[in-house]
């Protein structure tokens, strides 16, 4: 068994039938000394049932979203840290029982062959939607890096707290796993994509899960605009001289 060097971070909303099951596998992971969830302004049981499983649980009042949850459950761990950093592992909430298929993620972070691993499951699940995000945050990335993701979005992700702390600020919401992924590639870490045999709930074609992608491609936009070179320019020209 390694040594514990990685610590797992699970941003949760309204999760409480999955988020059990999730911690106890991703705790079983070698080398998982700590599990952080971050209850972002749930209006069920999530943070208790995360608790009861053995995470710590930081809790938000409000609903943040996805970012900020993640920017709080790393701050968390980073105030547990004592003299070795320990690499940051993030998790969706509804993984269930196939969180304990991340290792494939941690071993080459651990093994300094990697700065950032992406997970690319194995088997995909059939989701309601057309495909739209992904297409752009695919396309985004392309052409503001000449890396090819094959799933973008996925939130299952292992990194360095270097490069984490060389992706802050985060991009907003939905938008974080693109914006991380440009911000890494630009700076020169090192980014590969895992196959990992995981799943997590699909999402559906009701009215609320159409919201969801609505403010997936709005996030997911923004955090490509923010980092296209004619806009960072123009955000240039515009700040005040220094004095």
């Amino acid at each position: 068994m390694p040594e514990p060097d990685t610590a797992v971070v699970i941003p949760a909303k309204d999760e409480a039938d999955r988020i059990g099951a999730t911690v106890t596998a991703a705790l079983k992971l070698p080398g998982v000394d700590l599990v952080v969830v971050v209850d972002d302004g749930s209006s069920d049981e999530t943070g208790r049932v995360a608790r009861a499983a053995g995470a710590r649980v930081v809790r938000h009042s409000r609903n943040r979203g996805k970012a900020a949850a993640m920017e709080s459950g790393a701050e968390a761990v980073r105030l547990l840290d004592e003299d070795h950093p320990r690499h940051l592992l993030f998790l969706d909430a509804d993984l269930g029982e196939t969180a304990a298929a991340a290792l494939p993620l941690i071993d080459p972070v651990r093994a300094g062959e990697a700065d950032l691993t992406i997970a690319k499951f194995a088997t995909r699940v059939k989701l309601g939607g057309h495909g739209m995000v992904v297409r752009l945050a695919h396309d985004g990335i392309k052409r503001l890096t000449g890396w090819e993701a094959t799933q973008p979005l996925n939130g299952q992700r292992c990194l360095t707290r270097a490069a984490f702390e060389a992706a802050r600020p985060l991009a907003h919401g939905f938008g974080v796993e693109t914006g991380m992924t440009v911000d890494l590639l630009r700076k020169g870490f090192r980014v590969v994509e895992v196959e990992v045999e995981m799943s997590h709930r699909a999402t559906g074609t009701d009215w609320r899960s159409q919201l969801h992608r609505a403010r997936q491609l709005r996030d997911v936009g923004l955090a490509l605009a923010a980092r296209e070179p004619a806009v960072g320019q123009a955000r240039a020209a515009l700040r005040p001289p220094r004095r």
